[in-house]
């Protein structure tokens, strides 16, 4: 965040509003009675006018991965206090739009650059593919730096471990960019289920129809090698990965598909889908995972569709319960009491429990009871829960304040939520039901699973 005491008329790589900024606060105003104040007509957005927010009280951060869904976070926290320091991108075409509506901001292609040349900053936004999330948030952590990291935070099991362990020893805000858990749905659902609404819940159904609508799987490797398009690096784009020719089918938009550079439907949607189920019941890590996928599996990609079905000890006063996940056109039978004619939506989640069921939409959208005439009936029961301010709003506060616990997504909770759904991606690959070992990270059945949950890296990137 930019203090006033940073401000200074010595800091010529600073935006034009800094430099105004620092002025006024040194200038004096005449004194006397009847005397006229001497000023100086300066635009709003230098001294924060109704609505809008003071330079000194501005965050300065830079983003990484600044096209596409970074784009659009940039955009957002734009209109939330933010300074955009530098930007980096290892496709200029793609982060054209941002690059262009931020002028002032210092670009670069590799984030490992920037790191080394641009120091005055508090905070860093990561909207990477997933392969590339843990290698620019674990360096900027240990820098220091806040980080704000698109969902899923981690590409492996042992990277969001890590990240998690980071964050907290090095006393920063984090926060994983699941924007449903900021809003209402998330609180209506668990104040309703502690109040008993559905009774005791035994299974939750939760699903998506993102693969094969949104991007491609169950490839094989393309055969043909192309030329890189103008403006991407492809080695860069790459990073960690390991080295294969440049081909469309990966990016700018299709690599969630690929398991060298994305995590499938659990990053993408899961991650979203299952929040209020984690989030309501206290679940942790499954005891173990099974999963049913399209056939035969691609040696590099997500299957066409899969269901997951995790298994969860009893804790504390809730029993054992079951969380089934569908995707790729598979869909969970409508629940009971579901009326006839009315569908499913693409994404949701549904409770059973002893004494009904709950339907919330996808995104941790807001609860209702099944059938109909039990909504119709339902006394709500008085909100317990402390609202959210929003889910960037609180991670921008949280840094400005120095307070990582007012980020609801940090990694604290987002680290072993996004571990537990990294675990049914292991019972894809290797299809095969998974006996999970949280404490010790291990499959324990099956050793083969060591390289899927702690991976290796390309020459320059890590995460040690």
């Amino acid at each position: 965040m930019r203090r006033l005491e940073r401000c200074t008329t010595e800091e010529t790589t600073s935006s034009e509003s800094r430099t105004v900024g620092s002025t006024l606060s040194r200038r004096s105003f005449l004194a006397g009675a009847g005397a006229l104040a001497a000023f100086q007509v300066v635009p709003r957005h230098v001294i924060g006018g109704p609505g809008q927010t003071p330079p000194s009280e501005l965050l300065d951060v830079v983003g990484v991965g600044v096209g596409g869904q970074g784009g659009g976070v940039i955009a957002n926290m734009d209109k939330l206090g933010t300074n955009w320091v530098a930007l980096c991108d290892v496709d200029s075409n793609h982060a054209a739009h941002t690059f262009k509506t931020h002028p002032k901001s210092q670009r670069f292609e590799d984030y490992r650059v920037m790191f080394d040349k641009v120091k005055n900053f508090d905070a860093v936004m990561v909207a990477t593919p997933d392969h590339m999330h843990a290698p620019v948030a674990l360096m900027a952590m240990r820098m220091g730096k806040h980080v704000y990291v698109e969902k899923p935070m981690a590409h492996s099991i042992e990277e969001a471990r890590l990240m998690a362990k980071v964050a907290k020893e090095q006393g920063i805000v984090s926060q994983m960019g699941n924007q449903g858990h900021g809003g209402e749905g998330l609180r209506l659902t668990k104040e309703w289920l502690d109040a008993g609404a559905i009774g005791t819940v035994k299974e939750i159904h939760c699903w998506s129809d993102r693969p094969g609508n949104w991007w491609k799987q169950d490839k094989e490797r393309p055969a043909e090698t192309l030329p890189v398009r103008e403006g991407l690096n492809w080695n860069l784009w790459l990073g960690m990965a390991p080295h294969r020719p440049y081909h469309p089918m990966y990016c700018p938009s299709q690599w969630r598909g690929w398991f060298d550079f994305g995590t499938g439907a659990m990053g993408d949607m899961a991650i979203h889908n299952m929040d209020p189920a984690f989030y309501a019941l206290d679940l942790d890590a499954p005891y173990a995972v099974e999963a049913e996928t399209s056939q035969p599996l691609k040696s590099e990609s997500f299957p066409s569709w899969q269901k997951i079905k995790y298994f969860f000890k009893a804790k504390g006063k809730r029993p054992a319960v079951t969380i089934t996940w569908y995707d790729g056109g598979k869909q969970p039978p409508n629940p009971e009491g579901f009326e006839s004619g009315r569908k499913l939506g693409d994404n949701g989640i549904y409770f059973v429990g002893d004494k009904g069921v709950m339907l919330c939409g996808g995104w941790c959208g807001a609860p209702r009871l099944v059938p109909e005439t039990a909504m119709q009936q339902f006394s709500r029961p008085e909100k317990t829960l402390p609202r959210s301010i929003g889910h960037r709003e609180e991670w921008i506060q949280a840094c400005k304040d120095g307070k990582p616990e007012m980020a609801k997504a940090g990694f604290d909770y987002s680290g072993p939520y996004t571990e537990a759904l990294l675990v049914g991606n292991l019972s894809t690959r290797l299809q095969k039901r998974i006996e999970w070992d949280a404490a010790n990270m291990k499959a324990t059945n099956a050793p083969e699973a060591e390289h899927l949950i702690r991976k290796t890296y390309g020459e320059g990137f890590g995460i040690s």
